[in-house]
């Protein structure tokens, strides 16, 4: 199996910042790619950002600019930092990373594993 704990989050003023980390462990070949989704009350799952061993970003909608993703993948560790919070950015972020896995290399796959989630409240 492979585990996800994340740290950091709680509560910020608009306009303020809240660091968040995510370290995973267990048995896997390789850390593809890992990032952080968000879960806002009454709405569906999204990507927050991610990171993938080649140094890529991929950015979900309106963080651009504002949050940013660091870490060592080969270290199995994230960083999200995120600066100009806004009310909407209120969720429960969890941490994602997508390994290669298997019985051996061979026949080795993709698969995604999620933390638990920890929340992020924007408010005044």
């Amino acid at each position: 199996q492979v585990q996800l704990v994340e740290s950091g989050g709680g509560l910020a003023q608009p306009g303020g910042s809240l660091n968040l980390s995510c370290v995973a462990s267990g048995s896997f070949f390789s850390m593809i790619a890992m990032g952080w989704y968000r879960q806002a009350p009454g709405k569906q799952r999204e990507l927050v950002i991610s990171l993938d061993s080649r140094g890529g970003s991929n950015y979900g909608n309106d963080v651009k600019g504002r949050f940013t993703i660091s870490g060592d993948l080969a270290k199995n560790t994230v960083y999200l930092q995120m600066n100009g919070l806004k009310t909407e950015d209120t969720a429960i972020y969890t941490c994602a990373a997508e390994v290669l896995r298997g019985t051996d290399r061979h026949s080795a796959s993709p698969r995604t594993y999620f933390g638990q989630g920890t929340q992020v409240t924007v408010s005044s």
